[in-house]
């Protein structure tokens, strides 16, 4: 899942006139209108939620907000695959269940389109699909009550629940997931995911390349069973069936609504949409009183304020005030900006009490279209990586942080480690020696170099600046630097001919696994392999871990994919990404978790 690198800086748009009952104890339809857009800094005053786009990704294609890392004592005192929790314990509940916090306005709300971070914030809220992770990163069955697997590991056999229902109190049968499936595969909905995420499943890529009218792998036994053939036996394809692509919907929810019928979403989560109000800085989510799961959400209404003009930290500390709000209401959580970051984490500070903080299964990257010069020399790429002082970067920018990428899967990676990979260190003088060595000999001989990133009307950040300044003063290159839009800069990166020679982005893990990073993004063929890197021996080393049955075998091969992968030089990683967020003491059982899934039916509000 995409997410842009947090720091593009956000443009801020609320609407001011808005009342809140005293405690939020009444509905809230919506805020009201404010035309003013105020630029703020996102590193020295906003702490956005999300690949991203911070995102990401994922990233998945992510607008998320990476967050920095903790200082090292933070980090040890937490089992590195346990969630990071605020407040536990069985207080007395509030009387409102209503929970406020800062957000970002997703690119979209349906999850057969969504592809980055910030959308599946919400999406996973909203909409629900076979599997999922729970709070320990265990798959485990959601509209599947369970599935069964054929001998040959083709042929996945789903039994659904039968009290699973769309908010609406509608049954979700076998037929709404043939629908779904269907409806992702087809080239007319214009998918960018499908390929990626149910491109296993036989029949589909047929159909996206209008080769087919049906997706024969996909097969209504009876209203209760769903049976899915794939291509080949492959160990994370029931992973897949958590992403957003593979979710139910309701046929005649989408094809009554329009383009936008997700505005009027009858979804199936623990959450339901009452207002999406980009335009006026809202997003309402209500408890969905008919979801079928548990825990069963405790919290009443989630609200979301969109890119707000208050400093995340004054609406946390100082409360809503500015914004209409009655006296005492506040943020209830805020991501933390790097500038709040040493304050936060002062054992004499009482915010410190306050701060909850953990790992990212997420990388930040700058990618290379191999395909357009002059990256489309790896000796070129390489020196690119070599003229670039990360760890120095990482330690002004981020005040040391937030742990430097050696490589392209996070170092919390259930079940995976790369102890002896091999990155390239700063070495400016190697740097200039590869360049003399090219096809293009000298850096007077390249073409004007380009570095894209998300982002419009307002300066590119701290991390473009340090780079763009890195490449002038050891390769003596100038690089110029060009924001587009989220929405756009997601568009061009799907492109068949992508236009970038090289961007800033980042990677959320869909889903805890290797494949999701190396694969997913470093196929030759695959449809999320967006700066056209291909190597064979990678591509075979690949083929090879995607049906090994050995778990060391698996953890060999891409242990040696991803060493080749930074050989080549696909990439520049620059660091991997951990959330600190400031949560009120009353919030219970707040979680941060590595990946997008479900988190709002965990928390409640204890009376305070």
């Amino acid at each position: 899942m995409r997410y842009k690198a947090r720091f593009i800086p956000l443009l801020i748009v609320f609407l001011l006139s808005f009342s809140l009952a005293c405690g939020l104890g009444i509905p809230v339809p919506g805020f009201g209108r404010q035309e003013s857009t105020p630029v703020v800094d996102l590193d020295k005053d906003a702490g956005s939620t999300q690949n991203s786009g911070d995102e990401a990704n994922t990233i998945e294609q992510s607008e998320s907000t990476p967050s920095p890392a903790p200082p090292e004592a933070t980090q040890e005192s937490q089992d590195d695959n346990a969630p990071a929790e605020g407040s536990s314990g069985t207080a007395e509940l509030a009387s409102d269940q209503i929970f406020i916090l800062p957000g970002a306005e997703p690119t979209t709300l349906d999850p057969h389109l969504s592809g980055d971070s910030t959308s599946s914030e919400y999406v996973v809220e909203i909409f629900s699909g076979l599997l999922k992770y729970n709070r320990d990163l265990e798959l485990v069955p959601d509209i599947a009550e369970s599935y069964d697997v054929s001998d040959d590991g083709l042929v996945y056999t789903f039994k659904l629940r039968d009290d699973a229902v769309f908010q609406d109190g509608k049954p979700i049968r076998a037929e709404d997931f043939k629908w779904s499936f269907e409806r992702a595969c087809d080239p007319a909905t214009g998918s960018t995911t499908a390929d990626t995420y149910l491109g296993d499943v036989v029949g589909c890529r047929d159909k996206l390349q209008n080769k087919a009218q049906e997706v024969k792998g996909v097969e209504v036994i009876d209203e209760l069973t769903l049976q899915l053939t794939i291509d080949e036996p492959k160990g994370f394809f029931p992973a897949k069936m958590t992403y957003p692509t593979a979710y139910a919907l309701d046929r005649e929810n989408v094809e009554s609504g329009g383009a936008e019928w997700f505005k009027e979403a009858n979804g199936s989560g623990p959450f339901k949409l009452t207002e999406y109000s980009p335009e006026e800085n809202t997003i309402v989510l209500d408890r969905n009183e008919n979801f079928y799961g548990d825990p069963k959400p405790t919290l009443e209404r989630v609200i979301y304020l969109i890119s707000a003009p208050i400093n995340p930290m004054s609406g946390y500390e100082e409360g809503l005030s500015s914004l209409g709000a009655s006296a005492g209401v506040t943020y209830d959580a805020i991501p933390l900006s790097i500038s709040d970051l040493s304050r936060a984490t002062d054992p004499n500070n009482p915010l410190s009490k306050e701060f909850v903080s953990a790992p990212t299964l997420s990388v930040s990257y700058v990618g290379f279209n191999v395909e357009k010069p002059p990256f489309d020399d790896p000796k070129i790429r390489q020196a690119f990586n070599l003229a670039l002082d990360k760890r120095r970067m990482v330690k002004l920018v981020f005040q040391d942080t937030v742990p430097v990428a050696n490589g392209i899967v996070p170092p919390n990676m259930p079940g995976y480690e790369n102890p002896d990979l091999s990155d390239y260190e700063f070495d400016p003088e190697r740097a200039q020696a590869l360049v003399a060595e090219s096809s293009y000999e000298d850096v007077t001989e390249l073409p004007d170099i380009t570095l894209n990133v998300p982002g419009e009307g307002s300066e590119a950040g701290p991390i473009v600046e340090t780079m763009v300044e890195s490449y002038k003063e050891n390769l003596g290159v100038e690089i110029s630097v060009e924001q587009t839009p989220w929405p756009e800069f997601l568009a061009d990166l799907s492109k068949a001919d992508m236009p970038y020679q090289m961007y800033s982005l980042g990677w959320v893990a869909d889903y805890p696994d290797p494949q999701d990073f190396l694969e997913v993004l470093f196929y030759s063929t695959s449809s999320q392999n967006q700066g056209g890197y291909s190597n064979p021996e990678v591509d075979a080393l690949l083929d090879q871990a995607r049906g090994a049955q050995d778990p060391e075998e698996r953890l060999t091969l891409y242990q040696q994919a991803e060493q080749m992968i930074l050989e080549d030089a696909a990439w520049i990683p620059l660091y991997f990404s951990v959330e600190n967020w400031l949560v009120k003491p009353y919030v219970q059982d707040f979680w941060i978790p590595p990946l997008h899934v479900p988190k709002f039916q965990y928390i409640s509000i204890a009376e305070h």
